[in-house]
């Protein structure tokens, strides 16, 4: 299953930069745009001009590796795509890579590319991370341009780097913004969110790594809030089926030549109600200013970027958009860093750190202080598992407010107890498997005000 949609000589032309790998939802001169779709790719011509991102980066000397494949229209959080295929997770390969942006995690974690463009509607660049145990990070929105990007839902769509590990996402922004530089320090200080409401909750294990993580880097960690994340969830995916439905309504006429999720996807957008977008987007509002309340008390907010292991590929498995979706509505960057696990018996165990700030340089400022720390206690990149000595005694320092309870300022939240969503919606939600083949998630299709025409005719 390939990881490539079409592969270019990164050692010729001009660059003398890191390998780019670019998603096939992105605009690269001379190069159709298929956003993972067949029908798109019979529409689609070599594309005139360079997405804007990807000019910044030939500017700054990138060599274009090639283009990375995607879940069809970019619109499922799995990684699978039944038509090109699903690229194998090079981190466990019985397991889903993640999605939408599953080429561009693979080619990073195998070392194909030095950095990798993704974009990020609901975690697309963040899920494929934390499934290849690579580095992520979604961008604020409307800090990055996304001209000559295929537009899935444009009040929530981002471009964003992946690569191998905290300097190489680094230099993936200044790749997309000429000049980006993350502060040398960052605060020692963070508030914990706990997940609530979801069965079984979040996998211990899962958070033993992630407070593990925490500590061995001395950060001073308080409780922020415990929340029930799934109407928000919900409230995400009623925004992108809407906006998703308008972006690739010009598809309808071959909606049986699509995937049968995008074929759902699509068929929910289009008859959702007015009341159910309002109050999901009234939804979206309260999350934001919630999340923004509690970066004012905190210098960053953590929590884990999926809630246990990635899917075994064929079988169902967690909602992979549980906690990074919300995020989206908020629109502030988040970072999924890989940690190891917290007992040195569980080595195959794949975690990863959400960082959520008010700024991208100040949530890469803080993930380059807990991966140095784990460098320096623990030799995991290279697939070594065990705690060197000095550092066995800190799993006592993992707080013991993460069992539960609702702390901290966060605990007032409305939104995380309630449902907004009208019975159509509800009934659609009930009706999807769980964010393997069908969860709402990434990217977009040219046409869209402000963006550009792409290669789709």
């Amino acid at each position: 299953m390939s990881t490539w949609v079409a592969r270019l000589d990164s050692d010729g032309g001009d660059g003398d930069g890191p390998r780019l790998a670019v998603k096939d939802c992105i605009d690269v001169a001379g190069m159709p745009t298929t956003a993972g779709c067949p029908v798109v790719a019979e529409m689609a011509e070599p594309a005139p001009a360079d997405a804007t991102v990807v000019a910044t980066a030939r500017a700054a000397g990138a060599r274009i590796a090639g283009k990375t494949s995607l879940t069809e229209l970019c619109w499922s959080a799995s990684g699978i795509n039944q038509w090109a295929g699903t690229p194998v997770n090079p981190r466990d390969p019985r397991r889903l890579p993640g999605g939408s942006s599953s080429g561009s995690a693979v080619a990073v974690a195998s070392g194909q590319a030095d950095i990798a463009y993704g974009t990020d509607t609901g975690g697309s660049v963040r899920i494929p991370a934390a499934c290849c145990g690579v580095t992520g990070l979604k961008t604020r929105w409307g800090r990055i341009p996304l001209k000559g990007v295929y537009p899935l839902a444009p009040s929530l769509d981002t471009v964003g780097p992946l690569g191998r590990d905290v300097a190489a996402v680094e230099a993936g922004m200044a790749l997309l913004e000429p000049g980006f530089a993350a502060p040398g320090a960052a605060e020692r200080g963070a508030g914990r969110i706990t997940v609530t409401g979801l069965a079984g909750e979040v996998d211990p294990r899962v958070d033993a790594a992630v407070d593990r993580a925490l500590a061995v880097a001395g950060v001073a960690v308080s409780p922020a809030a415990a929340w029930d994340f799934r109407p928000a969830v919900d409230a995400a995916g009623v925004i992108i089926d809407s906006e998703g439905f308008k972006s690739n309504a010009y598809l309808m006429p071959y909606i049986g030549q699509l995937s049968p999720h995008v074929q759902r996807n699509l068929e929910r957008g289009a008859r959702l109600r007015p009341a159910d977008i309002a109050a999901a987007r009234r939804l979206a509002d309260e999350v934001r200013a919630e999340l923004e309340a509690l970066l004012r008390d905190h210098p960053v907010l953590v929590m884990p970027t999926l809630t246990g292991q990635p899917p075994l590929v064929g079988e169902h498995g967690i909602p992979l958009t549980l906690l990074t979706a919300p995020v989206n509505l908020s629109g502030l960057p988040a970072l999924a860093l890989p940690v190891p696990p917290a007992d040195p018996g569980e080595g195959a165990l794949i975690a990863s750190l959400q960082v959520i700030g008010e700024s991208e340089e100040q949530v890469l400022a803080f993930g380059r202080l807990i991966e140095a720390a784990l460098a320096a206690g623990l030799p995991w990149r290279d697939g070594r598992v065990g705690w060197r000595r000095g550092v066995a005694g800190v799993a006592a320092q993992v707080p013991a407010w993460t069992a539960g309870g609702r702390r901290g300022r966060g605990g007032g939240a409305s939104w995380h107890a309630r449902q907004p969503l009208g019975q159509d919606r509800r009934q659609a939600a009930a009706d999807r498997p769980g964010d393997i083949d069908d969860r709402p998630d990434h990217a977009g299709r040219p046409g869209h005000p402000g963006q550009g025409r792409g290669a789709v005719r």
